[in-house]
């Protein structure tokens, strides 16, 4: 899947480079057909299918909160010492085809005062049980001091399941107040100031935090990644703090 790094659009406007294009359809006779028939029904007609089936470069979308260009620039590939490491959950509605994918992402608190995105473990189509147990999977891994899940679809009984998993796991149940796109402007800014770096690479969390724009989450889709990242940010950097501070006109 081609993205709008510097490298790749240098390659492409050399005139010296032969450019070849291929879809997925193009290697329709290696795929299944459901997983054809899954993909045009998730991306179809859409900014992000345009890049994932036609295989299309597409520049960072100019109405995004976040853009590539800010990730690029300070992404690491390994860490100081951490002060801090939170997994936050989304957990889906349902486990249908066509809910939501379970966002898991863990990140941490440098001694340096930055947060530090370490990993994506986002799974679909899963169970309460699937994406519980992997969520604690991730907890357990990184030595975690708090899980951090989204209690809007679920209530209560998000946080019973994952007691009933491992009642050892510190949970914090948060339950989201504003709208996707207010809670995440804050750590856009956390991004813009350079506060924020990804250990590695994590292609489909930053595809969807390039694509997110505050009409996206009426198009049918959920940012599942990009929520679970501001909830895990929010846990870090912005619990405590005022996100808008008050102006006071003199």
């Amino acid at each position: 899947t081609p993205r709008p790094v510097k490298l790749i659009k240098r390659l492409l406007g050399d005139k010296a480079s032969l450019v070849t294009r291929a879809s997925t359809h193009d290697n329709a006779a290696f795929l299944a057909r459901s997983f054809i028939a899954e993909v045009e029904k998730q991306y179809g007609g859409t900014r992000l299918g345009r890049q994932e089936i036609s295989g299309e470069l597409i520049d960072d979308n100019p109405d995004a909160l976040f853009q590539r260009e800010l990730v690029e620039k300070t992404r690491v590939r390994q860490t100081p010492p951490l002060v801090r490491i939170v997994v936050a959950v989304d957990p889906p509605v349902t486990s249908k085809s066509a809910s939501n994918a379970c966002g898991i992402i863990c990140a941490g608190l440098g001694r340096d005062g930055r947060a530090y995105v370490l990993d994506d473990a986002t799974v679909h189509r899963a169970r309460p049980t699937i994406w519980a147990g992997k969520a604690i999977a991730v907890y357990h891994a990184r030595a975690a001091d708090r899980l951090v899940v989204e209690v809007n679809q679920g209530g209560e009984m998000v946080s019973t399941i994952l007691a009933e998993i491992d009642d050892t796991v510190a949970v914090k149940p948060v339950h989201a107040s504003r709208s996707k796109h207010l809670r995440a402007e804050p750590v856009a800014a956390l991004y813009e100031q350079h506060r924020v770096s990804h250990v590695g690479a994590f292609p489909a969390l930053e595809d969807e935090m390039c694509m997110f724009e505050q009409r996206s989450t009426k198009a049918g889709t959920s940012p599942d990644r990009v929520d679970a990242l501001v909830w895990a940010l929010h846990e870090l950097m912005l619990t405590g703090k005022t996100a808008h501070p008050r102006v006071s006109v003199i």
